[in-house]
């Protein structure tokens, strides 16, 4: 492999938790190994999302996505890093101005899991279990399958969202996989919720890299860790929320695997209260198939259920 042009040296920014730290260290592994020369600085943000983390409020009423990314996206911009590593679902589907992803790491488990009390399954929480997600998605499909659960908002880290559950807040919480995966915590988990259960949010399990949209030197580094696979699928499934006008704010649910050339992807949009879903499938290439299933979704009828919820 050929040395990287210029500076060896990157800095990466990321959040202070211990899942987003966890998260940037699987990307320094990729780029010491791609790159060994390469030197690797971490510099630590708090972002408005971080700092809202204690008020318990659900994250859509408080501004969605872009809570988690807009001061690393600004440190970008002016030059303090030349880095930054977000898990991909944080992102908002619109490019920030001058920033890029330049790298989709190879996703770890896209699905959801259980942890609850007493080992309990999803089908054995007994009526009125108070079951804690802050995603909209998760409490709209929770209330498909379960409509006897109380389903309450649950913020605050991986592990602060496991110890609530513990500690008897919440009798269970829905968690996704890849950062109980990433701190090590399986051990918590009472039942891994396959996605024909309940099916993963866009890009769910990858971690994107983003960099300035100039910064050839590191465009190059990040182009040797970036999976196809993984662009592929997030591709079509951000594709999909993006045509939708999605976001925190609509529970829209996506996964694709790849296909051949292609990608297959099954999609969906709820109502919050899970009475009224739309699912859609196809295969196609990744952008093509996001935004067509995105239009079938609306002609048969998720405009409607998108109105209300915005409304």
């Amino acid at each position: 492999m050929s040395a990287p042009p210029l500076s060896a040296a990157v800095t990466l920014g990321t959040r202070a938790s211990a899942l987003a730290r966890a998260q940037t260290a699987c990307v320094v592994e990729l780029l010491r190994a791609a790159w060994p020369d390469v030197a690797c600085d971490v510099t630590l943000f708090e972002t408005q999302g971080d700092r809202t983390q204690a008020s318990g409020e659900p994250l859509p009423e408080i501004g969605g996505k872009g809570l988690f990314t807009l001061e690393l996206e600004r440190a970008l911009r002016n030059r303090e890093i030349d880095l930054a590593v977000h898990s991909l679902q944080d992102l908002p589907t619109e490019e920030a101005p001058s920033v890029v992803v330049g790298a989709v790491s190879l996703r770890e488990d896209v699905r959801d899991c259980l942890v609850a009390r007493d080992g309990l399954r999803l089908a054995e929480l007994p009526a009125r279990a108070v079951v804690g997600t802050s995603s909209l998605r998760r409490e709209a499909q929770l209330r498909a399958l379960r409509p006897d659960l109380e389903i309450r908002s649950i913020r605050g880290n991986v592990d602060t969202r496991v110890r609530k559950v513990h500690e008897g807040e919440y009798d269970a919480a829905v968690l996704a996989a890849a950062g109980i995966r990433r701190l090590g915590l399986e051990g918590a988990v009472t039942e891994w919720l396959e996605p024909t259960t309940i099916l993963p949010a866009p890009g769910q399990g990858a971690l994107a890299v983003q960099c300035r949209a100039e910064d050839e030197r590191v465009l190059a580094l990040l182009a040797v860790i970036d999976d196809p696979s993984a662009r592929a699928t997030t591709t079509a499934e951000r594709a999909f929320l993006r045509a939708l006008g999605g976001g925190c704010a609509a529970p829209v649910a996506a996964h694709a695997v790849v296909k051949g050339d292609d990608v297959r992807m099954e999609a969906l949009v709820s109502s919050v209260d899970g009475k009224d879903v739309v699912r859609v499938s196809g295969e196609g290439a990744p952008e093509e198939l996001g935004t067509r299933l995105a239009r079938e979704a609306l002609t048969a009828g998720a405009d409607r259920i998108l109105a209300v919820i915005r409304g």
